[in-house]
Order: structure tokens, then sequence, then C-alpha cells
């Protein structure tokens, strides 16, 4: 399982020109789920991204955790960031998750990662818009398998 984690003022994800989804101060998580991810991935991951240290105390040091500011998180499934990209110029997606198994997993991320913070998110397999407004930027790539 990929996140792409970025510290946001404010996140957004529209469908059909509708917002689903929105916070303000938090996470944007970008979520991409390949076929042999499993529920201990979703618990792995929803750990370490809750109580990442990547928000600023009063002295601009990056020493507070979501949890400790109390932000948001708006999740977006993007199944794109298991692309193989080794062979050629079109990426291959071998690696996602079988949509069902898919979709399964970005609910438990959804509901596993609710148990700690405020969390909205974008609609599995929509065309979902998404505006962040990165504050920093700051933002990470995780992966469940290097965890």
């Amino acid at each position: 399982m990929i996140a792409v984690v970025q510290r946001v003022l404010s996140s957004k994800v529209e469908v059909d020109g509708k917002t689903v989804g929105e916070i303000e101060k938090g996470i944007n998580i970008l979520l991409g789920v390949e076929k042999e991810d499993k529920i201990e991935d979703v618990k792995k991951l929803v750990d370490k991204i809750v109580n990442l240290r990547i928000f600023e105390d009063e002295k601009g040091k990056m020493n507070y955790s979501l949890l400790d500011i109390k932000g948001q998180a708006l999740v977006v499934s993007q199944f794109t960031l298991v692309a193989n990209l080794k062979k050629g110029r079109r990426p291959s997606f071998e690696n996602a998750a079988p949509p069902e198994k898919a979709k399964h997993l970005y609910q438990e991320f959804i509901n596993e990662i609710s148990k700690f913070v405020n969390t909205k998110s974008g609609i599995f397999g929509a065309d979902m818009k998404v505006f962040i407004l990165n504050d920093g930027p700051v933002t990470f790539i995780l992966d469940s398998k290097h965890l």
C-alpha cells in the first residue's frame, strides 16, 4: 500500500462539480492499493501517518503529529500510485489490487484512520478533482512494505 501524504492548510475533492470531502488544516492522503496488500498494511500505514511529526512547533521545527494538532485527514483513492513504469512509456497496472479488494482496503483505511482523526474521503473509482493547498510544501511517500 502506497500513500502520498501532504501537509495541507486545506484540501477538498469534487465529483461532478460537487464537493464530496473537504478538510481544513491536516493531511491529504492519496492512497494506492497493491494486489498483495492486507489489513496489516492498513494498520501499519495509519499508525505511521497519524504519528508522523510533520507539523511545526512554535520554533518552526517539525515536532507535532496530526494527533497533536487535532488535524483532519482527506483520503483519496489513487490506483496510479502503484503503476509499474519500468518498461516502455505506458504505465502498467499489474501491481494494482483488483477493484473489489482495493475498494475494501481503501474503506478499511478510512475506517481505521477515522478512529484517530476527523476524516473525509473521495469516492472510490470516481473521476475526482482534488484541490490541495500544500503547506510548505511538505510531502512524503510511504510504502507499507517498507515501514
